[in-house]
This record gives structure tokens, C-alpha cells and sequence, in this order.
């Protein structure tokens, strides 16, 4: 409540005063010779209709429209998932409502990374997904505005704490061996590989999603909120009036390690491509996804752990803001986008300083650097 001060508190009362005053005396005649015109109402100003407010009910991650709202009532799983070439093919991916591309944080002689996914499912729950890593210190804020699980097989000692200290929001201890026997985890015996004599399982460890979230009684209710700035309708989407943008390359690695994004016309969805060619899981679909949101943040390494082969890859995106290019339908706009703490979720103002709106449907994230260069083609 605003504060009353003994300055306002005496206008108001002379105020009334007056007002009181005015009603009791009789209006004074007016002069010989002089005629009172007659008052005439000034009219109104006109006033434009607010904007109905959209209240159908939405699947939190894709924005889609959802029948029944007990069918979201559950808890959204993420799942890491290495990216490497020899690391494909993938599987499940493709059922995602959100997939984060992010920095992997082994770094070649360059000093660069190549990436790691997180998707995120809650819309659809896949029966497997793999294969199946580490998390990284980016999945936390990422996932803490949605209230998630992550699959995961565990994580560098601080990040483990790092983990624990925002349980509220995120589920990150339900690890590979934290539930082994329940049968949220399994291996993929065809993908076990032998190294200088020692055995490998970092290729053939699997996720299943549905097994995972019933590890915990956390989260039940659900994502509270939509994700993403969701537009009403087909004509409110930002890129109806965007720029042609029907292929993307999202540099990785420096500026030589591309992820690509080229428009189809036929499914109106952007097919994705890895460096060495189109992204292809192990049942043979090519990968795509109805949008591309790349927002660009500054990425740099935790030092602790130099020297070890996996330095901790971070990117800042708390209390923080940059560039977003928002790619639909072959056309592209861009703007700031902004988080604030850690449950915050992202806004999105676009350059005519409007809010960001997206269509509806699954989306690939793109975290690359603040220098990445985007090529982007009509």
C-alpha cells in the first residue's frame, strides 16, 4: 500500500471541503446584459476494445493446444545426450518438445568444444532414448523454470552440488546408478566398444522416460507454465513479417563446425544437418523440428578443471541478455532476448521493440557463442 503522508492527507481534506462548500451554496446570478451559454458535454474519447486474452489450455513446452488438462499433469524429463559423431545414431530425440544444443566441454587442440543435447519431453514420453551422458551446468537454469527430471550418468563433483542446491525446481539425482535396478536405465549391448583393452558403455547407456519419472513423487503437477511466448493464432506468429531465412548454419567450435537448418516446404518443418551431413537417428529419420531459436550467450570454461580432458563448460545466461535470431516457417526476425534469476524464464523483444511471438509446435535451441557469425540464406 502506498504510503500516506500528512501533506496528502491535508489536500484531501480541503479538498472534500471545498467540494462540500459548492453543493451548499446557490450559484450567484449572472451579470445584466450577459448570457450564460448553454454547457454542452465534451464527448468521450474513444476507446479501443483490449485484445481478448487467449485462455485455451496449452502443453507447456510446445504451446500446442491441449484437450484435457490432466494429460500435462505429469513431470517433464530431460535427457543428456552426447553429440559427437561417434556418438550417433540417436534415438528418441525427435519425440522432444524442446531440444538444447549446448556446449559438450571436451575441448580439441584448438581449445573448442563440439555439443551436447538436452531434450526435454513432456508432450509425448519416448520408450527409449539414447545414448545417454553427463550434465552440464547450463541444464540447470535451463530446466528449472519447467520443473524437470533430467536422465542423466552423473556429473563433476561441484556440479553434483550444484544440482542439490536447486532441487526445488530440478530433479538431477536420479542417475544411471542412483535407480540401477529400476529399470529407468538400461544398455544397448550393440554398442558397447572396447578401448585398449578396457570396455566402454558411454555409447550404449539408455533412458527410458517413463520409468524415470515414476522414480519420484516431485513434480506431478507438471510444467506450471508455458516455456516459450506462445502467439494465438497463425497471423499473430513475429515471423509473418520476418526476413527470408530458409537456411541456417550455427557455428560451433570457433567457426568451422556447423549445425544446419534448411526449410521444407512440403512438411513446413527445417530439416536439421550435423557437420558431416543430414542428422539421421538409428531408425533412420531425419531429424527436424517446426522452429529454431538460437539465442547467443557468452561461453567460457570452469579452470578447476583444466588439464583433466573435461573442463565445465558454462554459458551465462543468469541475470543476463543478448542477440536471438527466432526462425519459422523459411523466415527469420531477431531482438534481445533476457533472463533473470534462475527460475526466470526468457523474454524476447524484438528490434521494433514488440514482444516476441512463436508458433506453436517443437523447437531446437541453439546456445552458441556471442561471436558465433549465423549464415543465414533466402
Amino acid at each position: 500500500m502506498a504510503r500516506i503522508t500528512r501533506r496528502t492527507a491535508l489536500l484531501g481534506v480541503v479538498a472534500a471541503g471545498l467540494a462540500a462548500c459548492s453543493r451548499d451554496k446557490t450559484p450567484a446570478p449572472a451579470p445584466a446584459g450577459v448570457t450564460t451559454p448553454d454547457l454542452v458535454p465534451t464527448p468521450a474519447a474513444p476507446t479501443t476494445p483490449a485484445a481478448p486474452v487467449d485462455t485455451r489450455p496449452r502443453w507447456p513446452l510446445t504451446g500446442e493446444l491441449l484437450k484435457n488438462k490432466k494429460d500435462a499433469r505429469h513431470a517433464a524429463v530431460a535427457v543428456k545426450v552426447p553429440d559427437n559423431r561417434q556418438e550417433h545414431p540417436q534415438r528418441g530425440i525427435d519425440q522432444a518438445d524442446i531440444v538444447f544444443v549446448e556446449l559438450e566441454g571436451y575441448r580439441d587442440a584448438t581449445g573448442h568444444s563440439a555439443t551436447r543435447l538436452m531434450p526435454v519431453f513432456h508432450s509425448r514420453m519416448p520408450g527409449t532414448v539414447e545414448p545417454v551422458r553427463s550434465i552440464r551446468p547450463v541444464d540447470i537454469p535451463l530446466l528449472s523454470p519447467m520443473d524437470a527430471i533430467i536422465g542423466n550418468t552423473g556429473a563433476a563433483h561441484w556440479v553434483i552440488n550444484y544440482v542439490k542446491h536447486y532441487r526445488a525446481h530440478v530433479e538431477g539425482m536420479l542417475s544411471y546408478l542412483a535407480t540401477k535396478g529400476s529399470g529407468a536405465y538400461g544398455t544397448d549391448q550393440s554398442r558397447i566398444y572396447q578401448y585398449q583393452g578396457q570396455t566402454y558403455y558411454d555409447r550404449a547407456t539408455t533412458c527410458h522416460p517413463k520409468v524415470l519419472a515414476k522414480q519420484t513423487k516431485r513434480f506431478t503437477d507438471g510444467p506450471p507454465r508455458v516455456y516459450f511466448p506462445i502467439a494465438s493464432t497463425k497471423a499473430e506468429v513475429s515471423t509473418t513479417k520476418g526476413k527470408a531465412g530458409k537456411t541456417l548454419k550455427v557455428p560451433w567450435k570457433g567457426d568451422d563446425y556447423f549445425m544446419g537448418y534448411t526449410y521444407d516446404k512440403k512438411s513446413k518443418r527445417y530439416l536439421r544437418s550435423m557437420p558431416w551431413g543430414p542428422h539421421v537417428l538409428a531408425d533412420g529419420k531425419r531429424v527436424s523440428t517446426d522452429n529454431v531459436l538460437v539465442i547467443k550467450t557468452h561461453q567460457h570454461y570452469d579452470k578447476i578443471y583444466s588439464g583433466s580432458g573435461a573442463d565445465e563448460p558454462l554459458h551465462d545466461i543468469i541475470d543476463a541478455k543478448g542477440a536471438f535470431y527466432y526462425f519459422h516457417g523459411g523466415k527469420y526476425v531477431t531482438g534481445t532476448w533476457r533472463k533473470a534469476g534462475m527460475t526466470a524464464l526468457f523474454t524476447f523483444t524484438l528490434e521494433d521493440g514488440q514482444p516476441l511471438k512463436m508458433a506453436a509446435g517443437q523447437t531446437f535451441v541453439e546456445l552458441p557463442d556471442t561471436k558465433a557469425k549465423l549464415r543465414i540464406g533466402d
